[in-house]
């Protein structure tokens, strides 16, 4: 058996192969992330969607639609914590729910597991080895374990086109009444109605043949049923108690000295039972940190294993089998990664499993079909369930940050607030020591402006733990309006002693500046093409920190600073040269050595960071310390944001700092103040505005201490 067992191994490195191609380095990349994965200890908490990375009311209105046809209940389980779990009315956790076919990944699936990793079974067995009557059959002897688990054994389904299982006959009604047993009709009259393993066809007899292989298999051990198996092996150890389970159509039935347990069908589990099910595939066969099954095996199980694909000709999103389970390895399931894999029932009972997202899904119900998908379970659950998920999921989009490796914030308490009513504040670092800021849509620093400003000045003066505000009137700067009616400032720079502001929300963009320190601006050129909300690198007191003789200018890709757009665009300008439109170059890309191109041609710019419906309004500090370029980052208006680093402005990006709730509600417009950064680097602080939120009013000049943890050699 042994030599079955590296067959069995030679099998998964071939589909290794296979994915590869299909999915470039994502197999690997899988692998990685599992192993990293088994030590975890699985809380098996619920925790706050944003922790999973999820957005808030995405996921409502997945609920709501998902409501709207016939779900029972969804669970959704991210990083080991249960982040969302909804029951419709009349259903709860303890309550189990059919399985329908998905009781062929759970139980049959699982069953087949647990006799591989048990050395009584291999995929490339001749079930003729478990059944002796199949040994002189000169059609079926040679059907192996395999086919029969990836539905291409060919046998013949206890089904008939358009005939309801009530009205069928002969041995067909036989194996759907169960009674006494739907076994021995199944191995005496299914047959191959092609070659077996030259075609994919849909069945549940091959299940059934299956399971008294897989009994037979370990009809010597204690636990000589699939059901004692199980329990013993999976469902204890993973705490799944015994009343939120079932399989069999909760029978047991008896055949030439073995109690039998159907797996094609019957199933009773409770939602949380098959997420602990999907954890422990997840985790590679691993509970907290202790090997349940091998981990070789479990990759085996879940991957295409070279087997006949199904006709997509009726529904292109139907998937790859794989033993006894689905998977996305050639992306079926166009919006899952490659590495997505399912157990699935009628009804739409469905388990997905996404091992590089950290993600599992459960959703019991009735068919989600409901006419509108015609023929195609899968499209329902592609357009469904697996499309708005994947739409849900707001995850960095750059990996952690060697540099700075945590960030973390003072107490929601201890913010201090100052010029409340109004929001927006750009700032910078002046060359009289002075930070020098733009408020929008009110009247500034305390007396306060006598009217409302869409675009209103202010100096700040002292240390961020001390300081005070004082507005600056300017007739030539100020500007009325609200909201995207009125221009508004979204970058400043203090360069030479001038003063530099670009305005958001004049078609789309405008450069001002003022040689008296605010008291006056004279207005330039427009940008009319993206850079809706630009604003500056800054470093620096009056920019004497400047990493070289330009001036760089960052800000979400697109005409308006209302709306997320899909990446970050960078410009660059001689010093010298600011209030030239024509000594712009913008970023286009990097070479093959990684260095940056650039183009004086704003339609071939490049994103420099890429965050597809994530990138809101930004700003830009060069850190004191590490000489990196932060950019810190709104995802929106709903409270998310994130500081990212790199080493040029042009990056390579990492992640310092990511949220999607900030703990403060809806807030916007991070600054991070130059003059604020501790000399030693490892603090700062971040001004911002927002909402209303637990009784406390954000919409003001709101200050928000840091703390960085810097890497030893950064420092």
């Amino acid at each position: 058996m042994r030599s079955k067992y590296f067959l069995l191994l030679l099998a998964g490195g071939l589909c290794a192969i296979l994915l590869i191609f299909f999915s470039g380095d994502l197999r690997k990349q899988w692998g990685k992330f599992r192993r990293g994965l088994s030590d975890r200890s699985v809380e098996w908490e619920t925790a706050p969607l944003a922790s999973g990375g999820f957005d808030g009311p995405a996921i409502d209105a997945l609920i709501d639609s998902l409501a709207a046809h016939d779900t029972w209940s969804l669970l959704i389980a991210r990083h080991g914590r249960i982040v969302t779990e909804w029951y419709a009315e009349g259903a709860g956790p303890e309550e189990t729910h059919y399985t329908a076919s998905l009781a062929k990944s759970i139980a049959g699936g699982m069953a087949l597991l647990v006799a591989l990793d048990e050395d009584r079974i291999s995929l490339d067995d001749p079930v003729s080895e478990y059944i002796p009557s199949w040994r002189d059959d000169p059609e079926r002897a040679g059907i192996t374990i395999l086919q029969l688990a990836t539905h291409s054994s060919g046998l013949e389904d206890a089904a008939e086109q358009g005939v309801a299982r009530k009205d069928l006959t002969g041995w067909k009604r036989e194996f759907w009444r169960r009674d006494p047993e739907p076994f021995s009709v199944v191995l005496e009259h299914s047959k191959p109605l092609f070659t077996p393993g030259t075609a994919y066809t849909y069945g549940n007899t091959g299940f059934a043949v299956l399971g008294y292989a897989l009994t037979s298999s370990i009809a010597d051990l204690p636990e000589s049923s699939i059901g004692e198996l199980l329990d013993r092996r999976i469902m204890t150890p993973i705490g799944i108690p015994p009343d939120t389970w079932e399989i069999s159509y909760g029978k047991d039935y008896e055949l030439n000295g073995l109690t039998l347990h159907a797996i094609w069908g019957g199933g009773k589990f409770t939602t949380r039972a098959v997420a602990r099910i999907g954890q422990l595939l997840l985790d590679g066969g691993v509970w907290n940190g202790v090997e349940i099954v091998d981990p070789k095996l479990v990759d085996a199980m879940d991957v295409h294993a070279g087997t006949p694909l199904p006709d997509r000709s009726r529904d292109p999103f139907f998937p790859a089998p794989a033993p006894c389970w689905y998977t996305n390895f050639d992306g079926a399931w166009s919006s899952l990664p490659t590495d997505a894999f399912a157990g699935a029932g009628n009804g739409h009972q469905l388990l997905l499993i996404v091992p590089s997202l950290d993600l599992i899904v459960v959703r019991f119900g009735r068919t989600m079909n409901g006419g509108d998908f015609g023929a195609g379970y899968w499209r329902a659950a592609n357009e469904l369930l697996f499309e708005p998920l994947m739409r849900a999921i707001v995850d960095p989009p750059a990996s952690p940050s060697s540099v700075i490796t945590d960030v973390t914030f003072a107490p929601v308490d201890s913010i201090v607030l100052r010029a409340r009513g109004s929001d927006n504040w750009p700032i910078t670092w002046a060359d009289d020591d002075h930070l020098y800021t733009a408020y929008g849509d009110g009247k500034g620093f305390e007396p306060g402006t006598d009217e409302k400003l869409s675009l209103g000045f202010a100096k700040i003066s002292g240390t961020a733990e001390s300081f005070t505000g004082e507005n600056i009137l300017s007739e030539s700067g100020e500007r009325l309006g609200d909201g995207p009616a009125g221009a508004k400032a979204s970058g400043l720079l203090s360069l030479d002693g001038v003063l530099y502001m670009w305005v958001r929300n004049l078609g789309n963009s405008q450069l001002a500046w003022s040689t008296d320190h605010g008291a006056t601006w004279e207005w330039g050129f427009k940008f009319e093409t993206s850079f809706g909300s630009p604003t500056f690198l800054n470093a620096g007191r009056d920019h004497a920190g400047a990493r070289d003789a330009y001036v760089y200018v960052f800000s979400q890709d697109g005409p308006s600073a209302y709306e997320p757009d899909d990446g970050v665009v960078l410009a660059r300008v001689a010093r010298d040269q600011i209030r030239d439109r024509s000594g712009y170059e913008f970023f286009a890309g990097t070479d093959d050595g990684g260095a940056p191109i650039w183009t004086s041609d704003i339609d071939e710019r490049a994103h420099v960071l890429h965050f597809p419906g994530r990138c809101y309004r930004s700003d830009a500090v060069v850190h004191p310390t590490t000489r990196r370029t932060l950019l810190a980052l709104a995802f929106g208006r709903e409270g998310g944001w994130g500081i990212f680093d790199a080493p040029d402005p042009w990056g390579p990006w990492t992640t310092a700092f990511f949220t999607l709730d900030w703990g403060v509600g809806r807030t916007h417009g991070y600054r991070l103040p130059s003059k604020w950064i501790s000399p030693e680097g490892d603090e700062l602080h971040v001004v911002f505005s927002g909402k209303k939120h637990d009784d406390v009013n954000y919409d003001a000049f709101c200050v928000r201490r840091a703390t960085l943890t810097l890497a030893e050699d950064a420092r």
